[in-house]
Formats: C-alpha cells, sequence, structure tokens
C-alpha cells in the first residue's frame, strides 16, 4: 500500500516533481561548486595573491642593526655594513616548508655619482636576480624580481642577468631626464663602466629613484663579491589566526609542534632564520595583513553564496511540497480514516521528498562539479580538484533541505479531519 501510494504520487505529479528535482540540482550545485573552491583553490589563490603583491618575509644581517656602545659612545663606523652571503640563499629551499618558498630576490645597493650626456647625477646603484635560475641539491627553480614582483611595471625591456643593461627608476627617469637607450657611466677603480638604459621601472618603492642592474655586475664594482645586504622572499603562507601570533617560547611542547607543522609566516620565519647563519626574518605586515583580509573575504562570500543557494532551495521545496498535500489532501484524509496515523503520513511525505533529494543532489554534484572546473580554468587556469566526499555532503545537505522544506506540508497534514476532508470540507 506504502509503494503504491508513493508510485501514483510520483505518477500524477510528474510536473512538481520535475521542478522539485530542478531546484535540489540548482541549489546542490552551487553548494559542490563553492565547496569544491574552497577546499581547493585556497593555495591557488594564495599563490595569485603572493605574485600580485611580492614579497611577505624580509631577511637581513643580524648585525646590522647592533650597534656597540661603551660609555654611551658608538663604536659602529658610519661605514660599517653587514652583509649575507648569497651562497646561502638557496639553503633556505631545504626546510620543512621549503616548497612554499615560491620565489626570493636578494639586493646589494649603494650611493653612486654617474655621468649621462656629460651631466652627473647622484642616485642608489641597486643590485638584485632579475630572472635567476638557482640550484638547490637536485633541485632548480627560477628567483629574482620579474618572477616575484609582477606588479613592477617596465616599459621597455627587462635586463639579462649576465649583461650590462639596467633599469632605471622611474621617479629618477624623470627628474634627470632618462630615456631607454641612454649610456650612463660610473667610476670603477681606474676603470669606467658603461651601463645601458633597456627600460624604466615603476615599483612603487625605493627601486624608483635608483638604477637597478644585475647582482653580479653590483658586487663586482662595488668590491663585494658573494655579498648581499637584505632578501626578500615570497612565502606560500595560510592566514594568520590567534594561534599564529602566539609567542612560541610561552607554547608547550605539544603546541610548538602544531606552530612550527603550520605554514603561518612566522614559522616559515623561523626556521628560515634556522637555516641560514647569522640572519634576522621578519615579516613584511602589511602584505600579510591585506592577504588574510582578502582570503576571509573570498571564504565569506562564498559561504553566503552557499547559504543562500539553500535556503533558496528550501523554500522552493517548501513550496512544491505544500502544493502537492493541498492538491492531496483528500487522500491523505482517506488514509486517516482507514486508520493511519500521523507517523504513517509524515513517513510518506518525508519518503517523497528523500526520493526527489537523492538524484536531485547527485545532480546537482555532477553540475556543481562543472562549474568548479571552468571557475579553475576562467580564473586561475588550472582543474579545481573535486574530492569525492563532496558527493556524500551534498547528498546529505540535499536530504537535510528536502526533510527541512517539509516540514510545513507534513504539520498541514497532520491537522487534516478526514471527516471534514472526506465531506468536501478544507
Amino acid at each position: 500500500m506504502f509503494a503504491r501510494l508513493l508510485f501514483e504520487s510520483f505518477r500524477r505529479q510528474l510536473l512538481r516533481k520535475a521542478l522539485a528535482l530542478l531546484a535540489f540540482a540548482l541549489g546542490m550545485s552551487i553548494c559542490t561548486a563553492m565547496i569544491s573552491v574552497a577546499t581547493d583553490i585556497g593555495d591557488k589563490l594564495d599563490r595569485e595573491l603572493r605574485s600580485s603583491s611580492g614579497a611577505n618575509l624580509l631577511i637581513t644581517s643580524l648585525e646590522e642593526g647592533l650597534d656597540v656602545n661603551i660609555g654611551g659612545v658608538s663604536l659602529k663606523g658610519a661605514d660599517q655594513r653587514a652583509f649575507i652571503q648569497e651562497s646561502d640563499l638557496p639553503g633556505m629551499k631545504g626546510i620543512f616548508f621549503g616548497h612554499n618558498i615560491l620565489s626570493f630576490a636578494p639586493f646589494l645597493s649603494e650611493v653612486r655619482s654617474f655621468t649621462v650626456n656629460g651631466r652627473i647625477i647622484d642616485a642608489p646603484l641597486t643590485g638584485t636576480y632579475f630572472s635567476q635560475r638557482v640550484r638547490y641539491g637536485q633541485e632548480s627553480f627560477d628567483s629574482g624580481v620579474r618572477r616575484m614582483n609582477k606588479f613592477w611595471q617596465v616599459n621597455g625591456e627587462w635586463p639579462s642577468d649576465e649583461g650590462r643593461n639596467v633599469l632605471a627608476g622611474g621617479d629618477l627617469a624623470r627628474t634627470a631626464n632618462l630615456h631607454v637607450g641612454d649610456s650612463i657611466q660610473f667610476a670603477s677603480g681606474k676603470q669606467p663602466v658603461d651601463l645601458i638604459i633597456s627600460g624604466i621601472v615603476n615599483s612603487g618603492g625605493p627601486e624608483d629613484k635608483a638604477i637597478v642592474a644585475p647582482l653580479h655586475l653590483v658586487q663586482r664594482v662595488m668590491g663585494y663579491p658573494g655579498a648581499v645586504q637584505k632578501v626578500t622572499v615570497s612565502v606560500l603562507t595560510k592566514p594568520e589566526d590567534a594561534f599564529a601570533r602566539q609567542d612560541p617560547r610561552t607554547m608547550s611542547a605539544a603546541e610548538l609542534e602544531r606552530w612550527s607543522c603550520s605554514p603561518y609566516a612566522n614559522s616559515i620565519a623561523r626556521q628560515i632564520a634556522e637555516a641560514l647563519p647569522g640572519v634576522r626574518v621578519e615579516q613584511i605586515r602589511q602584505v600579510e595583513q591585506n592577504q588574510g583580509k582578502v582570503l576571509s573575504r573570498i571564504s565569506g562570500l562564498m559561504m553566503l553564496l552557499t547559504v543562500a543557494s539553500l535556503l533558496a532551495s528550501t523554500l522552493a521545496i517548501s513550496a512544491i511540497m505544500a502544493a502537492a498535500m493541498i492538491q492531496r489532501r483528500h487522500a491523505v484524509g482517506l488514509l486517516k480514516s482507514l486508520g493511519a496515523g500521523n507517523g504513517a503520513v509524515a513517513s510518506l511525505f518525508l519518503t517523497e521528498a528523500g526520493l526527489l533529494a537523492i538524484p536531485g543532489g547527485c545532480a546537482g554534484f555532477g553540475i556543481g562539479a562543472f562549474f568548479a572546473h571552468r571557475m579553475g580554468q576562467t580564473i586561475f587556469g588550472s582543474d579545481v580538484a573535486v574530492n569525492p566526499v563532496v558527493l556524500i555532503i551534498v547528498i546529505a545537505v540535499s536530504l537535510l533541505v528536502a526533510f527541512v522544506g517539509s516540514i510545513g506540508a507534513i504539520r498541514k497534514a497532520m491537522k487534516i479531519q478526514p471527516a471534514i476532508v472526506l465531506r468536501g470540507g478544507v
């Protein structure tokens, strides 16, 4: 009898059942897409933010800020410098989170006098990697400002790391009337060094007032072979939370292990400081905070879309089930007059809803997986992996939506009085 009632319900109300299936499929498709994107796109989004915002860690020498005072007199010379060995830098890839290090760029800078078209100008000469291939063990990877600071705007051509072409900062080019193709000279010992401006760079930083040249050239002319003053590092990190900001010195052994095994910027900074001798590693706080805000807001938007889609599906199912109950009130009244209780009536409606929720959830999962794939390809140029466990989650959510949406219809069905309904009343 129960199976017969279910069969007749689906046979006589094909349009309503099709609309219910559509409501389930649309709601679950958005749910699937948002869950898949939220679980898989985090690293991809982080990489995009890293490439657009540049470095989030700064490495300097421990001796850089060290002053020796005796009797209130500083013994640090005005021209005293502290350097980091360039050869040590690839060693940062050997830390636990070595694969989270996307790129780095060392810098060496000194103010020099340049001769341009018979004029003398004073400006910083800054050496760095433009696009340098670095090896660590059997692994090789790209480093340099061209890869890390994609927000740098270069009018002209990027120099190579082996030649004598340089970039002129945008502010310096405007004040000193420098152009692409100009030749500039500066003295290095007894031999003048000729450089060619291949591009004008606008970085929004101190490079806008400098001549940016290949690092090895600057090391050679300054007489500091293999030395750098600072290193900026772009690291793939997890946004900071309250636990990340705790002082590791106050943590228990279990908390310290958990903190060290989480890709927070400060935990990675500590590992780099332990791997490289005599360095200090600090966060570029503004970058990390802005990144965390962007990720949090995008996650919040995804959650809002998911909740809105589930709410819309629930309302749609509620309306469809209420209409079905009104149409079938005489059948419900007859069922009750034959001895069926409220539990049997409720189970009939819940079973119908469940039989619609499962195929609707499966269809929504397939559509949502397609949407997630297209979002990944369109926004990040890579696929979004849809975990099979999402199917179980989606079916469970679909059943929950079905049951919640059926509550109104079930309550009305329970209030039906057989005698009144069978006499033609409502």
